[in-house]
């Protein structure tokens, strides 16, 4: 058989005793964002070398977070995951799957097979969002948006702005909408950002911006806008 060189102070444990450690780790993970959830959420700081972040938003912390246990950083991936697919409800999963390893470590610790566990999850996943959508109201569409949308803003630094950008989310995820390019979300909406000025002067281009700055002898005269232009695309 192959020799393996581990490094040492490397942990070689295995079987039900590791599956409780890993358990143990993620509870742990999941414990450094417990305060940061819902309206009443507090602010964490973390301190990284010369940077300091002071911030409630779970994809944050948990990407700021050093975690170098394998089966804690899973929480991270799952977090990143859920900001890209969704762009909010990143602390709620790390902390539904805590609460899931929480409930499952007494029947790791009594010998229950790992297989049928997962099984059990997945049918109860099956379940639940069964009775999510039997319980579904429908309501007015616009309003229902706005609402999501200032829901999402809560734990962002604009979320003192709700009034402006929750609007203007929605403005421009309808019109995505109604050309089909919802799926594409990322590739259609871009953010450009300009120093100076105030928060409150964003606005939303129903087209394609290009950043431009004039700062060479004569900008002044230079024609700064054009009607129906006719553009050549090479």
């Amino acid at each position: 058989p192959g020799i393996i060189i581990l490094r040492e102070g490397t942990d070689t444990s295995q079987g039900t005793p590791q599956l409780v450690s890993n358990i143990n780790a993620c509870q742990a993970v999941a414990d450094a964002v417990r305060t940061t959830l819902g309206p009443r959420g507090m602010d964490k700081l973390v301190a990284t070398g010369p940077k300091t972040v002071i911030s409630n938003d779970g994809a944050t912390i948990m990407k700021l977070l050093e975690i170098a246990h394998p089966a804690a950083k899973t929480l991270v991936d799952i977090s990143m995951s859920q900001d890209l697919a969704v762009g909010d409800g990143t602390t709620s999963v790390v902390l539904l799957a805590a609460e899931i390893l929480t409930k499952l470590k007494p029947l790791v610790e009594e010998g229950m097979s790992p297989t049928r566990m997962i099984k059990t999850i997945r049918e109860a996943g099956r379940l639940a969002v069964e009775k999510v959508a039997s319980l579904a109201v429908k309501a007015d569409q616009e309003t229902m948006l706005l609402k999501c949308a200032s829901t999402a803003l809560n734990s962002k630094l604009i979320s003192s702005h709700q009034d402006l950008f929750a609007p203007m989310v929605v403005s421009a995820v309808t019109k995505l909408h109604a050309t089909g390019n919802l799926d594409e979300i990322q590739d259609w909406v871009a953010i450009k950002q300009i120093p100076g000025g105030d928060v409150r002067q964003s606005f939303l281009v129903e087209g394609v911006a290009f950043k431009k700055t004039f700062s060479y002898a004569g900008f002044e005269q230079m024609t700064k806008k054009f009607t129906n232009p006719k553009i050549l695309l090479l």
